[in-house]
This record gives structure tokens, sequence and C-alpha cells, in this order.
């Protein structure tokens, strides 16, 4: 599962994932991309789960750029624990995936095994999206 090597702190606020997505929300590396429609939380343990999924129905075939990373701490007390206290300790991490942002980038592949893969892999994440396709003028 990913997480990120070190933080500067070890406990984060909650917050609101308020706006659009102001970077990430473009095709950079691939031909088609899943695209968020709804404000989430998504955990680096659905991240895997639709990167294993949107790999395991391409084949090997094509290439898979996964374009974010779960940074955000979320801590959680124990079960039966009394109010107070403190924070509880980090249990695992989040990423904030604003609407508009890309969540999964592919090559290599064509259109119908591209919308089964995100197909696929949409259903394991908390988010409504939409797949987006690169426009090429030739």
């Amino acid at each position: 599962m990913l997480q990120p090597a070190r933080t500067k702190f070890r406990k984060a606020q909650k917050g609101r994932i308020k706006g659009k997505a102001q970077r990430g929300a473009k095709l950079n590396f691939g031909s088609h991309g899943l695209q968020a429609t709804q404000p989430e939380r998504v955990t680096s343990r659905q991240i895997e789960a639709a990167r294993v999924a949107l790999t395991r129905h391409m084949k090997r075939a094509g290439r898979v750029w996964l374009r974010i990373f779960p940074n955000i701490p979320v801590s959680k007390k124990p079960i039966e624990v009394r109010m107070g206290k403190g924070k509880g300790n980090p249990e695992y991490f989040v990423c904030r995936v604003k609407p508009g942002r890309i969540i999964f980038e592919i090559d290599g592949v064509n259109d119908i095994l591209a919308k089964e893969a995100f197909d696929r892999a949409a259903s394991k994440l908390p988010i409504k999206t939409k797949i987006i396709k690169r426009n090429v003028n030739i």
C-alpha cells in the first residue's frame, strides 16, 4: 500500500475538500484517463485495489500512470475507549481528491479495453468518475 516515507507532522486535521481541481485536471501521460466528478477522501487500500483491477484487466498491455498519492494520515481511537485523553494514533493514509482530478491514465490500449478496465477500477473507488479521452488531431 502507498504511504509517505516520512511526514512533517504525524497527525493531520480532517479538513474539507472545497472547489474544483486546479492541478492534475488534464491528461499528461496517457491517451485515456479516469477523472473524479465529486470530492472524497480515497484511501491507499482503495487506490491499490483499483490499480490491481485495472492492470489485471489490461493483461500487461499498455502502460498505467497513477496520478494521486495518499499523503494525509487519518487517526483513529481504539474500540471501547472513553472520550478525551487526546487524539488517536494514525491508522491509514488518504488522498483528498477534488472534482476534475485525474486519478489514473493509461496508454497503448484501444478504446473498448480502456473503458472496460476503467469501469472495473471505478467500481473499487468510493467516488463517481468519468472516462476522458485525449483529442488526437492527425
